[in-house]
């Protein structure tokens, strides 16, 4: 767990985005069992005059990637341009896949970071899928299982016309995960992977806690695309089926009726 979440901390400060605590050690915990992650002290404070830079700082964070691909292209437009190769190391340059170079953990179940070519098999079959097998094991639910291959039907739907392009995601970007210092805005405890930048959006939007000047600084970076709130529904479904897993069936009646209203899509 902590191995992940250290090298998301270290993926968002390489692109000098926005800030976060840097990762210093993860080590066994010298009292008992586990393990204890070492990083740098920061004196965070709530949220609460720095929601505009902060929403312009994860737009930066979220076109790190692509600023990346277009300086690639660039320079391979040059003779005797080189190419990077597709590593999952940061290191190398422009990332063209989907996922993570380690597994991350969101709360405490792991995600499956393999590396993938197209945006919407990843998030189907690494993201819902997923999840919703952990909930066959445990609970057997009738409807989720029912409904879950009428979603996949209509799940590509909402991205025809869309080219997704890999952005480092914080992944589990809700209001405890956020503050500011005396500098200005952090973020903190990632769960990172490259995807659609609109998933940092999921949970963000689930238990509130941003403002409008944050959506209002984000969305003047990186506008609004077409079928926004429907995709914002689908991202929001991956959170409540992990909060499913996590907690139990009190997130059970709005992942049923997130998939219910997807399906009719």
């Amino acid at each position: 767990m902590f191995d992940g979440e250290s090298a998301s901390l270290e993926a968002i400060l390489e692109t000098s985005s926005v800030s976060a605590p840097k990762p210093i050690r993860v080590c066994e915990n010298p009292g008992g069992t586990g393990a204890v992650f070492i990083m740098e002290h920061l004196d965070i404070k709530s949220l609460r005059g720095c929601s505009s830079k902060l929403g312009e700082q994860l737009a930066r964070l979220h076109q790190y990637n692509r600023d990346l691909q277009e300086k690639q292209l660039r320079n391979e437009s040059r003779v005797g341009g080189m190419s990077c190769d597709q590593s999952g190391d940061q290191s190398c340059g422009y990332i063209s896949k989907f996922g993570f170079h380690i597994t991350t953990c969101c709360g405490y179940l792991p995600q499956d970071n393999t590396w993938s070519d197209n945006w919407v098999e990843f998030y189907m079959r690494q993201k819902l899928g997923q999840q919703l097998d952990m909930i066959e094991q445990s609970c057997g639910d009738r409807e989720a299982r029912d409904l879950w291959p009428q979603l996949q039907r209509t799940i590509p739907k909402l991205f025809e016309g869309l080219e997704i392009q890999p952005s480092l995601l914080h992944g589990d970007l809700w209001s405890g995960n956020i503050g500011e210092t005396d500098t200005g805005p952090v973020i903190f405890d990632p769960a990172s992977f490259y995807g659609h930048s609109e998933y940092d959006f999921g949970i963000a939007a689930l238990f509130g806690g941003f403002n409008s000047s944050f959506y209002k600084a984000y969305h003047e970076v990186i506008p609004k695309a077409p079928g926004f709130d429907k995709r914002l529904q689908l991202y929001q479904l991956f959170h409540n089926l992990n909060h499913w897993n996590h907690f139990g069936s009190g997130y059970r009646g709005s992942s049923i009726s997130i998939m219910r209203e997807l399906s009719k899509s």
